[in-house]
């Protein structure tokens, strides 16, 4: 980070700023680079792309500073879109800058640990409230129209993510082609058209300090677009499931945490507060399986190529096949999660 080039942009494009500027790396996260930014008196968060092998549409630190844009004038919670930088000559990337959003992340083990029942309940409730409240945004009024095509959506994106397998793949595994002709083969009549977050879970929300059933802001947009909402939830599911620990930055899935409902009750309140059928759930749940395995191989070639930052990479290719093969049981209707 050239932090005296980072403060001469600062400068001229960031209200407020006091003096030469620090940034920390927050570890945790498993795409885009985030840091915290301060002058000493004011708090900003920085993202930019991660290093080495990047697909030429993800982690879209300009799509996701986009739609927080947008966000900003509706009743769903995000950071203040401040600043976007897309010349990369700055610091070596695009790179984003928002409002720093106090509150908690309940990101591992000992985090929900700390819940009591009746707040990891108020929590889940917060958590599938949301995503319904994302699925009910008027985009078209917001100005993101043009964000994605909603039509052929799940089409498109079983492929997409096919290609990207393609791109990243470190071994052969016959039965993520196995999974991916499942999905082609068997795509459901879309239900709507709506914002889809594209990686929507418990730690990619920000509590408020003082009230655990509130969520002061929802983060990590880059993958946003517009589509089927149901695959927001299919990828939520995955994420309660621990076979996706390895995964995640504290190998600590919601569902370890006591208090916090099972899949099917979590399912029961997302089709109570969006008012959408749920029929064909299975298909979400195996594409979500084959999105976050594509996800995982990703970084675990990002991790083999040495060109990770931060802590906790090493887990994250175990998760492939486990991740597969679970795909592959929700579609044949073999889960029993």
């Amino acid at each position: 980070m050239d932090l005296a080039a980072l403060t001469r942009y600062f400068e001229e494009h960031v209200p407020n700023v006091g003096g030469p500027l620090r940034a920390e790396l927050m570890h945790g996260g498993r795409s885009n680079l985030t840091f915290r930014i301060t002058d000493g008196t004011h708090r900003w968060i920085l993202r930019r792309r991660p290093l080495g092998l990047v697909a030429p549409t993800a982690n879209d630190v300009g799509r996701e500073y986009r739609v927080m844009a947008a966000l900003g004038s509706t009743a769903i919670p995000v950071p203040e879109a401040i600043s976007f930088c897309d010349e990369p000559g700055v610091i070596g990337a695009p790179f984003s800058v928002t409002s720093m959003v106090e509150g908690r992340v309940i990101r591992s083990a000992s985090d929900g640990a700390r819940l009591d029942r009746s707040d990891a309940a108020q929590i889940a409730e917060a958590l599938v409230d949301q995503l319904a409240a994302i699925h009910s945004v008027d985009y078209h009024a917001i100005g993101l129209t043009d964000l994605g095509r909603p039509d052929g959506f799940l089409v498109r994106q079983v492929g997409r993510w096919w290609r990207q397998w393609e791109l990243v793949a470190t071994r052969q595994l016959p039965g993520i082609d196995m999974l991916r002709q499942r999905l082609a083969t068997d795509v459901p009549d879309q239900t709507d058209a709506t914002i889809v977050h594209g990686d929507f879970r418990l730690d990619n929300t920000i509590l408020a300090p003082d009230d655990p059933g509130v969520i002061a802001a929802v983060i990590d947009w880059e993958m946003a677009t517009l589509g089927d909402p149901l695959a927001d939830l299919g990828l939520l599911l995955v994420y309660w499931d621990p076979v996706c620990s390895p995964v995640l930055p504290e190998g600590n899935p919601v569902s370890a945490n006591p208090g916090f409902p099972s899949i099917p009750a979590l399912v029961s309140a997302y089709g109570a507060a969006s008012g959408r059928s749920l029929e064909r759930l299975d298909f979400y749940r195996g594409l979500g399986y084959f999105k976050l395995a594509v996800i995982a191989e990703g970084i675990h070639n990002r991790f083999q190529a040495g060109r990770t930052v931060g802590t906790g990479f090493e887990t994250v290719g175990s998760a492939v096949v486990p991740l597969v093969e679970a795909g592959l049981a929700v579609l044949s209707g073999d889960d029993h999660r």
